[in-house]
């Protein structure tokens, strides 16, 4: 794939309702539009690094900065043979595993319409719908959260996950456990806990969980292991694994017993997948996690989901859970049995809405090497 043009948009998006987590509450979501063109061709990638780092230490900002100056010069105007050929391209930079994942998610598009191919087809998907559920805000009461997760019960939804922090954690969650008794529930925390405050979660175990999100920091793989000792509910890390070798060394350690995959954090599809292959070769469940994505990145990670070892539901959900418009021309739905069809055209199998684009720009700038 020669690369011709590189083409950077930063994007401001209002969310259908404020989505609060354990690290602040958003009313609206940044991201990047990354489009390649080839030979004629172009390709469409989503950088979910937000306007502030919460999640990580990566922004919007940053990944502007990096994609500017350092990962789009290190192809424009080169032939790229694929996701791994650009990665070893980019080596060099030091870390910004959502600026990479998106410039590569755009690759993988591109090597998709070349081929003919869907997304799904190339990473080695097996399913053409995938397992859903819905990432439910931290709410002004209890009760206020048993009536939202209602809502998205009665949407079609059958697994929900509510977002947890010290103070709003054990008396949320019983009290979404009492109103829907056989709920595929699960909860996260967002690393809020330190080891000593994660003491007050223990009630948590008689719940029946599918599983604990990041209760402490990132960094901290061997207090997870203690935190799972504890505990008969599953402990899943999400923030804590970077890239395949962090999710071997967390098994090795027993620091969980369930990873959330997502691209983005990982630094792009190609790893995602190596993350997913060497759990599955040790038997360990893996779910694909969401960061609020437009329909571009939505089509990646069912494309994603849809490989054999993605055994829970993944945090993927409809179009509308997050956005009233969105920008591209495609709408993702929920199926009555709570999934979601995988795309089955070329590449990502999604096209660009110009208009919608335009509108949620606000800033635009063409790679120039």
């Amino acid at each position: 794939m020669h690369i011709d043009r590189i083409v950077l948009h930063h994007l401001r998006m209002p969310l259908v309702a404020p989505f609060e987590t354990s690290f602040g509450r958003s009313v609206e979501r940044e991201g990047l539009l990354i489009v390649v063109q080839s030979e004629g061709l172009a390709g469409y990638g989503e950088c979910v690094a937000d306007h502030d780092p919460g999640y990580a230490y990566e922004t919007s900002q940053t990944a502007w900065h990096v994609l500017r100056d350092f990962l789009a010069p290190a192809i424009l105007g080169r032939t790229v043979a694929d996701a791994a050929d650009f990665q070893r391209r980019v080596a060099r930079v030091r870390g910004h595993p959502m600026a990479k994942a998106g410039l590569e998610m755009a690759l993988w598009d591109l090597q998709g319409k070349r081929e003919g191919r869907s997304l799904a087809a190339l990473l080695g998907g097996v399913r053409d719908r995938v397992d859903v559920g819905v990432s439910v805000g931290l709410q002004e009461s209890p009760a206020a959260l048993v009536e939202r997760v209602g809502r998205y019960l009665e949407d079609g939804y059958r697994r929900a996950k509510i977002k947890i922090k010290p103070g709003r954690d054990v008396a949320d969650a019983a009290a979404v456990r009492r109103a829907y008794p056989d709920l595929r529930l699960q909860v996260d925390a967002n690393s809020a806990y330190t080891l000593e405050t994660a003491a007050a979660l223990q009630p948590l175990d008689e719940l029946g969980l599918l599983l604990i999100e990041q209760p402490l920091s990132e960094d901290d793989l061997w207090d997870h292991r203690l935190i799972q000792e504890r505990f008969r509910t599953p402990i899943c890390l999400d923030e804590s694994i970077l890239s395949a070798r962090h999710a071997r060394q967390a098994l090795e350690m027993q620091s969980c017993r369930v990873i959330n995959i997502k691209a983005g954090r990982v630094g792009g599809l190609r790893e995602a997948v190596a993350v997913h292959d060497l759990c599955r070769a040790r038997g360990i469940p893996v779910w694909c996690g969401g960061m609020l994505e437009t329909g571009v990145g939505r089509a990646s990670n069912l494309a994603l989901a849809s490989l054999p070892g993605f055994t829970l539901p993944g945090d993927i959900s409809a179009s509308d859970r997050y956005y009233t418009e969105d920008i591209t021309q495609e709408r993702f739905t929920l199926n009555p049995d709570s999934t979601i069809d995988v795309p089955a055209a070329a590449g990502l199998g999604v096209t660009l809405d110009p208009a919608a684009v335009e509108r949620y720009t606000i800033s635009r700038e063409e790679v120039t090497g």
